[in-house]
């Protein structure tokens, strides 16, 4: 390797190093709208809806630990008893009726454009690295719906092209774009690793809230439908280590949690 060479290749690893130190604060910020660190329960409501009707709705109880690791207990009548554990990049399905937990992706629909990734994972500073694009206008829903208003002021947007820091991930790319003052998450574009663009998701927050109070998720194709992920509460809560190995969860029904 000649000197000149030697001299660009250091300065593109620096500047790969300066994006992700000036990305990685972002996200961190970013995470802080979806939920507070250490562990928590999440009490979700999913509805799909068609031509502006609901048309089905779901009932989830998630618990989330540090270390990317989640368990998302299922509470519909006709989804009781069911489970989807979530540690780093691999996750299981555990039926009431089977014995072995069924390997799934995170990609695997759970109601609508609502996928376990969606549910079982809450963050993206552990997940995604890539660079701030620039600042732009924030986007502004481009559909009516009661659950998507758009905002009285026009506000400015950092916009961040991420890709996936690891294996198993949901999603293989996002455009995010972060509220510049305050860093709240507004939308993100959610790319497959083919390079097609899965879906779009917009965050919500009530004014004066600091929590992301709904997720409407909108697929590109079938502009008919949508889906709403409704953080009902979100509240410090520590759960067994024991809960988060799927050959102990077979057999246990968690009466109570």
């Amino acid at each position: 390797m000649s000197k000149k060479t030697f001299v660009l290749l250091l300065g593109f690893l620096s500047g790969l190093a300066q994006a992700a130190d000036a990305v990685s604060p972002l996200l961190r910020e970013a995470d802080a709208f979806r939920r507070p660190d250490g562990a928590v329960k999440v009490e979700i409501d999913v509805e799909q809806y068609r031509q502006g009707k609901l048309d089905k709705a779901r009932r989830y109880t998630v618990y989330v630990k540090p270390g990317r690791r989640s368990l998302v207990l299922m509470k519909s009548p006709s989804e009781v008893g069911q489970k989807v554990l979530m540690l780093g990049e691999q996750f299981w399905l555990l039926m009431p009726e089977s014995q072995r937990p069924l390997r799934i992706t995170a990609n695997q629909k759970l109601l609508g454009e609502a996928s376990t990734g969606d549910i079982a994972d809450m963050t993206w500073s552990e997940d995604y690295q890539g660079q701030i694009v620039g600042e732009v206008d924030c986007p502004q829903p481009g559909i009516e719906m009661p659950q998507l208003s758009k905002p009285a002021l026009l506000r400015r947007c950092l916009h961040l092209d991420l890709s996936a820091a690891r294996p198993g991930v949901t999603y293989a790319r996002l455009d995010l774009y972060l509220e510049k003052a305050s860093r709240q998450p507004v939308k993100a574009d959610l790319f497959v690793a083919s390079g097609k663009r899965a879906k779009e998701a917009w965050y919500v927050l009530e004014p004066g809230e600091r929590q992301i109070t709904r997720m409407v998720l909108l697929d590109g194709i079938q502009t008919s439908r949508h889906t709403v992920v409704y953080y009902r509460s979100v509240l410090p809560r520590e759960s067994p280590d024991a809960f988060f190995n799927p050959a102990a969860l077979v057999n246990n029904a968690l009466s109570g949690w």
